[in-house]
């Protein structure tokens, strides 16, 4: 009876073991757009939002952000015209790891995730209280996401990526 018992333990034990399983959840919806410049403008064109110890980084396409209103979304392409990158720290990370010259040495870079596909799109309004004033919507478009082992980031909560502000010169 005891080696019917052990021999059933160790049958559970060995078909339980779930390996590498990683379930991955990108959530930046209440992180705020930020950037590097004091003020951006229509030439901006590097991007990134940030929780505790992860970055969500859009690199826009040269001429999306237009001082103009638009009939409807501009869309540039991931990876062929915009880039999104999502970055994983060893700690929290902060503006300066982006904005500083020289990066800081910490924290360091876990893991680094180069989307394959999908869209930015970029909707353009005049504000109706100033018309030297647009805002810039950003959308994300299926974002495709697959990590080093070939496995795809399903759960991705990053439709809407924030608004910039520009000013017509």
């Amino acid at each position: 009876m005891y080696r019917s018992f052990l021999l059933l333990l160790l049958f559970f034990l060995v078909s339980c073991n779930d390996g590498d399983l990683q379930i991955e959840t990108i959530d930046f919806n209440n992180a705020t757009i930020q950037f590097c410049e004091s003020v951006t403008d229509v030439n901006s064109t590097f991007f990134f939002k940030l929780n505790p110890n992860e970055s969500l980084i859009l690199e826009l396409q040269t001429g999306v952000l237009r001082n103009e209103a638009s009939d409807g979304p501009i869309v540039s392409t991931v990876p062929n015209q915009s880039q999104v990158t999502y970055r994983t720290f060893s700690d929290d990370v902060s503006k300066n790891y982006f904005c500083d010259q020289f990066p800081p040495a910490t924290p360091v870079v876990i893991e680094e995730i180069l989307a394959e596909g999908g869209e930015v799109l970029v909707t353009t309004i005049q504000s109706e209280n100033d018309t030297t004033v647009y805002e810039h919507a950003i959308e994300l478009n299926d974002i495709t996401l697959v990590n080093g082992k070939g496995e795809r980031i399903t759960n991705l909560n990053i439709d809407q990526y924030g608004t910039i502000i520009t000013l017509q010169e």
